[in-house]
């Protein structure tokens, strides 16, 4: 049998004699490991200060943003019943605010029914339309009857009316409209419901049949209206309709009379139609008192007259201030002209499209006509309506309420029920959900579209939103609840503090981070992984000049860090002189902006800066406009009637900003409300009727809609620039002639110009300065006025702003420490692969060492046999031999 074991044959120690060796063999892997252990020392100290510069780059954030500089501090008196946020225009100041009225959205529902699922009407296909706007006029309420001649004579009595659970204290002197309307308002703080009584007019016929009065010998005749003495004949004395006439005509004690008493009259009695008004709705007595035999008078021509005795009463109507339904209750309200219950509606009032409000349209196919179906159709169409299901708990429990998603008195809905295709609607649905504030209204309204008002600086502001823009300039108050308050808009100077030293302290940790890693260490006797590194040193050299330099460019008095107290120390770290800061916030706040951040700054109010780039060079440039930026628009030939008639069932196709090659969703069919618009009404109809389709407003393609000067019709995309093209063509009902003529659509154009004397690249109203040029990516927007000479724009970059550019040139994909970690990273791979080539050398060294002890083993163990034979044969030899 072979040896299987090194050394076991001869005894030598094969295993010690190898690892001896390959311990001298491996020696200079060490020196492959020292070597990657430095490098990876140097890209690990590449990331400490990679992330020091990443953190100093984080500080610089807000003081790059001119918004910073411009942000103000809000601090209202009342927290409960307002509080504000600021924007970048807006200014210091002091503000009393008082709140009146919070906006709330309407909200309208249907009559109860007793299914949620059963089938309303013939399940004929319908269309509701959902129009938003403004109600005009008029006044949401109760119109009551006329008072009848029993409260006349003995008044109401009391308990007999409540209004919103509140009683309404009347009594035998409350015999009028006007003594009930009083009586009324005595408790509109707790009812939220005012009256009015109407005009109290007696019959326009009253002296259509007056005849020729004669009194006999002895007799008399007396005629008062309202208490006042028209005519009084003594026994033999006649009187005709002209001399009633003649009693009323001029200024005499007759008409003196009725008019201190609040009467007027118009008409004449000799043709019958004398009529007496009391404009306050105090009663009016008309009084004939008759003795003797008299003949003739009201309604008794050439008959006897024993006198007659008559009270003309009115009506009363009721204003909800809120726009709720009213309560109306007590024992007895029918004496007041009411019927009890809850109700209200629009009496007199008009409505106003709002053009800016796209027009729903939800469709009602067969079988979705149910309660459950209707509430469900109007989700899903997402037209700015929810709708809901409430039950009330009667025997007919179920509502559907519609709520707009809206608040504000703009975003009233009136609600059209038509069919498809030209045919009639269902009159089910119609009778169900119809709402027209100037006409018809099916729903009952249980919220009122509302918008919040209130006075600032004595100004009075209505906005549809509980937070209110625009009425300060840059700031939005967000009222809460109605009361007053004082707003202090102030400067954020703390904030602008807060971001220098920020600043400072984090430009202090990366200069001790940069120390740290290149500096020598007394103590422990160790260099910095970094010592001598060129790239960190060009790094410090870079930041300590750009810090060092005055910002170019800009026009104030700050040009320098030194001149708001930041220096550097002995030690390179910089310091704030917290006093000279402060001295600068208050002196010269308004350039502090331009020492950090980029700002441009236009002479021309309609441009301003949109955006620049790191490429964008200081400077004052000039901009001159060749062509202003226009928005496709089609305009109507001729100027529009005073009224224009949309058929029903009208529908136009509408191309809307057609890309090349041409994209379908571009082109949509739209329908048309029918109606009878003025010239505004039809323009805002267009208008939310096209930014009513959902393909066009998910694509941001939206028009805009005017009636010019001259009287024209325009109708154009919200778009400006070549991209920006409308284009109608009718399929059904009024024809797109009608009302444009034969106008051809004018499809928009790009801005054009210089910046600095240099072509820019027009893109709808944004001017965009030439690659190469020193306006290189300064882009500005230019939102009005006319082409020619438009001014200048001066442009400077900021400490804050170079600092982040050069950051960014150290840490970015392509910056210095980027390069120079990515070289390292390359080095240990290099040195990775020469140590691994090394290591698979050194295996087959081991193994040719082994296999040459082996064969030595061998060698010995058989020199070692051989040596045992011959012994053992000499010994034999030797013995045989003696």
């Amino acid at each position: 049998m072979g040896i299987s074991s090194a050394g076991i044959g001869s005894g030598l120690d094969v295993d010690s004699l190898v690892t001896k060796l390959m311990a001298a063999e491996s020696a200079p892997l060490n020196n492959y490991d020292t070597k990657s252990a430095g490098v990876q020392a140097q890209i690990a100290a590449y990331g400490k200060l990679s992330g020091a510069i990443g953190t100093f780059q984080g500080a610089l954030s807000s003081l790059s943003s001119s918004s910073t500089f411009r942000a103000l501090t809000t601090t209202s008196s009342n927290s409960d019943v307002l509080s504000a946020t600021t924007s970048d225009t807006a200014v210091a100041g002091n503000y009393k605010i008082s709140v009146s009225q919070l906006a709330q959205a309407q909200s309208l529902n249907t009559g109860g029914k007793a299914s949620t699922t059963a089938a309303i009407g013939t399940g004929v296909p319908t269309t509701l339309t959902f129009q938003f706007g403004t109600v005009t006029g008029g006044n949401f309420g109760l119109a009551g009857g006329a008072l009848g001649a029993a409260v006349a004579s003995g008044g109401v009595a009391n308990g007999s009316l409540t209004i919103n659970g509140t009683a309404i204290a009347t009594g035998a002197a409350t015999r009028s409209a006007k003594d009930l309307a009083a009586a009324i308002n005595a408790q509109t703080t707790t009812t939220g419901v005012t009256a009015a009584a109407a005009a109290t007019k007696t019959a326009s016929d009253l002296f259509s049949g007056f005849g020729g009065v004669t009194t006999a010998s002895g007799a008399s005749y007396s005629l008062s209206v309202g208490g006042v003495e028209l005519a009084d004949l003594a026994g033999g004395a006649s009187l005709d309709a002209a001399g009633i006439d003649s009693a009323l005509t001029g200024t005499n004690p007759t008409t003196e009379a009725l008019a201190d008493a609040g009467i007027t009259f118009s008409g004449k009695a000799s043709d019958g139609t004398l009529q007496f008004t009391a404009a306050d709705g105090s009663n009016i007595a008309v009084t004939e008192t008759v003795t003797g035999s008299v003949t003739g008078g009201l309604h008794n021509s050439g008959t006897a007259n024993v006198g007659s005795n008559s009270v003309v009463t009115s009506t009363l109507s009721l204003n909800s201030g809120t726009g709720s339904p009213i309560q109306v209750g007590g024992s007895n309200p029918a004496l007041a002209g009411l019927t009890a219950g809850s109700g209200g509606s629009y009496l007199g009032a008009g409505f106003t499209q709002d053009g800016a409000q796209a027009i729903g349209t939800v469709s009602l196919p067969s079988g979705s006509q149910s309660l459950a179906g209707i509430r469900d159709a109007i989700n899903k169409a997402n037209i700015g309506v929810t709708a809901s299901i409430v039950s009330d708990g009667s025997d007919k429990p179920y509502h559907l309420v519609l709520t707009s998603t809206k608040t504000g008195e703009s975003s009233a809905m009136k609600i059209s029920v038509s069919g498809v295709d030209g045919a009639a609607g269902d009159t089910a649905i119609s009778d169900l959900l119809s709402y027209d504030p100037a006409g018809a209204q099916k729903l009952n309204q249980t919220s009122a579209a509302q918008s919040t008002k209130l006075n600032v600086n004595g100004i009075a502001v209505t906005s549809n939103s509980t937070s209110v823009t625009g009425a300060v300039d840059g700031v939005t108050i967000n009222v809460a609840q109605t009361g007053s308050s004082t707003l202090a808009v102030t400067r954020d100077t703390k904030s602008v503090t807060d971001a220098i030293n920020g600043f400072v302290k984090a430009y202090n940790t990366l200069n001790s981070t940069i120390a740290s890693l290149t500096g020598y260490n007394a103590d422990s006797k160790k260099a910095g992984a970094l010592q001598g590194d060129a790239t960190v040193r060009g790094i410090q050299s870079q930041l300590r000049a750009q810090l060092g330099k005055a910002v170019q460019g800009l026009g104030g008095g700050l040009t320098t860090l030194g001149q708001i107290g930041v220096t550097f120390q002995k030690d390179g770290s910089l310091a704030t002189d917290t006093t000279k800061l402060n001295t600068a916030m208050t002196n010269n706040f308004s350039d502090i902006a331009g020492l950090f951040a980029a700002v441009g700054q236009a002479t021309d109010g309609m441009v301003s800066v949109a955006s620049s780039s790191a490429k964008t060079q200081a400077g004052n440039y000039a901009v001159n406009i060749t062509q202003m930026a226009t928005q496709g628009a089609l305009t109507s030939q001729n100027a529009l009637a005073s009224s224009t008639t949309i058929a029903a069932n009208t529908t136009w196709t509408v191309t809307l900003n057609q890309t090349d090659p041409a994209t379908s969703t571009k082109v949509q069919n739209i329908a048309i409300p029918a109606g009878t618009y003025d010239p505004k009404q039809l323009a805002s109809l267009l208008r939310s009727a096209i930014n009513g389709n959902s393909t066009f407003s998910g694509a941001g393609d939206t028009v805009e809609s005017s009636v010019d000067d001259s009287g024209h019709l325009v109708l154009s995309s919200s778009k400006y620039g070549i991209g920006s093209k409308i284009d109608i063509s009718g399929v059904t009902g009024t024809a797109v002639a009608d009302l444009f003529g034969g106008a051809t659509p004018a499809v928009g154009k790009d801005i054009a110009g210089t910046i600095g004397g240099v072509a820019a690249t027009g893109n709808g109203q944004t001017l965009t300065g030439a690659a190469g040029s020193a306006v290189e990516g300064l882009a500005l927007k230019i939102t009005g006025g006319s082409a020619g000479e438009r001014g200048s724009v001066n442009f400077s970059q900021g400490y804050a702003y170079q600092l982040n550019n050069l950051a960014t040139s150290f840490i970015g994909t392509s910056g210095m420490i980027t390069t120079k970690t990515t070289g390292l990273n390359n080095t240990v791979t290099s040195i990775q692969k020469d140590r691994d080539a090394f290591s698979n050398r050194l295996t087959a060294i081991e193994a040719r060492y082994r296999a040459q002890f082996t064969a030595l083993d061998t060698m010995l163990s058989s020199m070692q046999s051989t040596q045992s034979y011959l012994t053992q044969q000499l010994a034999a030899i030797a013995a045989n031999s003696s």
